[in-house]
């Protein structure tokens, strides 16, 4: 540990500074501690007594060796110490160069042919510590001579130890991230009713088990606490919404999506008025000519059912710099369109130079799944249709998935504000809704968009046969030919009646599961009540001019429980922090159970022996107490606490 130790006295260690002019000029001044001539010597001479890199680029002076031809001798060179046997320690005064880049270079250092002194034993260690960056590296002549100055504070020159260099990082840090997650502890979570009765451990068909619930609940509220990225130029507020966050790529290299012959972008913002998430769907560039065409808005929002995206209501603006319609709807966060879920082909890959063919994102929908979407979807019509009103939305690229297995159809409205102008049969426009299902049940079961249209339609049936049964064949059959202006929705339900049961079924189970998750959470509320009672009842500084009121009567009682719950050691005096123990003793003294438990006061001169029953009476009569002089002192005082 030596090696990563800061040295604690001048003598045992050196500061790895390139020398300077005016070091230089303060050295000679020094001439008590020691004198410099006019070129350094190399230090491997001074400690070992020769230099391996003397010819291999080492730029220091090396003294003659004693058989060769003497130069001229220099005045008062540092090198007369090496006619001693003895180095002294002010031999380790001697500046150290390292090279300018951050190379570290081991070398072996050959074992002394004699222990050194004592006196000399620390000092040698510490000077082994920087022999390693003294050498310059092999085959690098030239760069050597590049010092490289080190902060006074810096006593290595790994590259671990180098100052940091805000500039140096300035390429990845150039703004501070938006939104930092944070991790959550989901093993802390228990389940309230045993499995035998409601499991949660494992997938029901519209609810994952529990961990996997949860997770998906904080990622939805995380998706509705992000905020927008910088640099995206859009209107600070329109009519009322604010924090507006494209949920599509708006960059300039993108195909745009279409929405029939306009260009329509779709974006999350908040209501000013409530508060709520909405998504705001924009026909761009569309002039509005009647007023009334909003009528048709007006009947959609009425419309409650939960196949179908609400709808919020629609406006007109010119904050995007152009004449836009733009309609609200409910925001469900994480949903994706059944295009983006079973239809989106992945980006091709490249192995090899070699290009593969691209691949579905995901595999054959099972047929359990399927038959669920056109239950779904046949509900939602049923609804809509008996509402006098048409969906013309039943795309692949409108219909969303919420959430495990369920499905809403979005973007309704829209098309009978656009085609207001046109008059159009509504009759017509629900048989035209059928179509669309049946197109929107081919692609589902092939993985085609095109399936039904043109030569596609045979070899969909073939594959529809080969993949699912008859009676999936039999439903699209249906409602893709045309079998006359008395065909509806009601018909296709009696078909598959069977499938509508097996659905209203898993819809109750999940239910269930969802009831007993409800549960789990209710015992949150009930501890986090008590513990708001102990923070108003304990370490209170005054009530009703008494100073010692939290540490008298009843509440000396709560206060030792608290020490109980809270405050426990072990038996070497370490703090036991066990959750288990906490949750089990707030959850007793909630109920108000019978079991006695020892109380010990923090001098452990005294104790005692109390009932969960008997501390629970004290906590409300404290907390009484404290709520009726709130009451008494605020005659005006709203709310409650229960």
């Amino acid at each position: 540990m030596s090696f990563f130790t800061r040295p604690q006295s001048a003598n045992a260690a050196i500061r790895i500074v390139a020398p300077t002019t005016t070091e230089d000029e303060q050295l000679k001044s020094a001439a008590v501690s020691r004198k410099d001539s006019v070129q350094r010597h190399c230090r491997n001479i001074m400690i070992y007594g020769s230099c391996k890199f003397e010819n291999k680029g080492c730029v220091y002076y090396h003294p003659p060796a004693p058989d060769a031809v003497p130069f001229a001798p220099r005045a008062e060179s540092p090198a007369k110490q090496l006619s001693s046997p003895s180095l002294t320690a002010k031999a380790v005064n001697a500046p150290v160069f390292v090279p300018k880049l951050p190379m570290r270079i081991q070398m072996s250092t050959p074992p002394p042919e004699t222990p050194p002194s004592p006196e000399y034993q620390d000092e040698q260690q510490q000077q082994e510590v920087y022999e390693e960056y003294a050498y310059p590296a092999p085959g690098a002549e030239g760069q050597a001579d590049q010092m490289q100055e080190m902060d006074p504070n810096n006593f290595y020159s790994d590259s671990h130890y180098d100052a940091y260099d805000p500039e140096a990082e300035n390429a990845y840090f150039t703004q501070a991230p938006v939104f930092v997650r944070q991790p959550l502890n989901y093993h802390l979570y228990t389940s309230v009713i045993p499995s035998t009765f409601v499991s949660s451990t494992t997938d029901t068909h519209f609810i994952p088990h529990s961990a996997d619930l949860r997770i998906l609940l904080q990622g939805r509220s995380e998706d509705l606490l992000t905020a927008p990225p910088p640099g995206l130029n859009l209107p600070e507020e329109i009519q009322g919404y604010h924090t507006l966050i494209p949920l599509e790529n708006i960059g300039g290299t993108t195909e745009r999506r279409k929405f029939g012959n306009w260009n329509s972008t779709v974006y999350r913002a908040i209501n000013s008025v409530d508060g709520g998430t909405y998504a705001l769907r924009r026909i761009e560039n569309f002039r509005l000519n009647h007023q009334a065409a909003f009528s048709a808005i007006e009947a959609w929002a009425n419309i409650r059912h939960p196949g179908v995206v609400a709808v919020h209501e629609a406006f007109t603006t010119h904050a995007f710099g152009d004449s836009s319609l733009v309609v609200a709807y409910a925001y469900h966060p994480k949903a994706q369109t059944l295009f983006d879920a079973h239809l989106k082909l992945t980006p091709p890959a490249y192995q090899h130079g070699t290009r593969f063919q691209p691949q579905p994102a995901q595999t054959q929908i099972p047929e359990r799944t399927l038959w669920s979407y056109i239950v779904q979807l046949a509900g939602a019509i049923k609804r809509v249709h008996d509402a006098g009103q048409a969906l013309r939305m039943i795309d692949v690229t409108k219909v969303l998935v919420t959430s495990k297995n369920r499905l809403r159809v979005s973007s309704c409205g829209i098309v009978d504000v656009l085609m207001y102008d046109t008059p159009q049969d509504v009759h017509l426009l629900q048989q035209e809704d059928l179509t669309m299902f049946g197109r929107l049940v081919f692609a589902l079961c092939t993985g085609n968009v095109m399936a039904s249209s043109g030569g596609n339609f045979q070899k969909s049936l073939e594959v529809m046969g080969r993949l699912y049964t008859p009676e999936v064949k039999t439903v699209a059959l249906f409602l893709v030919n045309k079998g006359g202006p008395h065909k509806n929705i009601g018909q296709l339900l009696e078909i598959i009646s069977s499938r509508v049961i097996a659905e209203m079924a898993d819809a109750l189970t999940a239910t269930d599961v969802l009831e007993n998750e409800l549960m789990g959470e209710l015992e949150n509320a009930r501890l986090v009540r008590l513990l708001c009672k102990f923070g108003f009842i304990n370490e209170r500084p005054e009530f009703a001019r008494e100073p010692r009121w939290s540490e008298t009567g009843d509440r000396y009682i709560v206060k030792l429980f608290r020490d109980y719950v809270f405050h426990q050691v072990d038996e070497n005096g370490n703090p036991v922090v066990n959750l288990s123990h906490v949750l089990t003793c707030l959850s007793k003294l909630d109920a108000g159970t019978d079991e006695r438990i020892m109380l010990v006061a923090r001098d452990e001169q005294s104790c005692l022996v109390v009932s969960y029953k008997d501390i629970k009476t004290c906590v409300e009569s404290a907390f009484s107490e404290l709520a009726r002089a709130t009451t008494s002192g605020n005659n005006n005082a709203t709310g409650g606490y229960r």
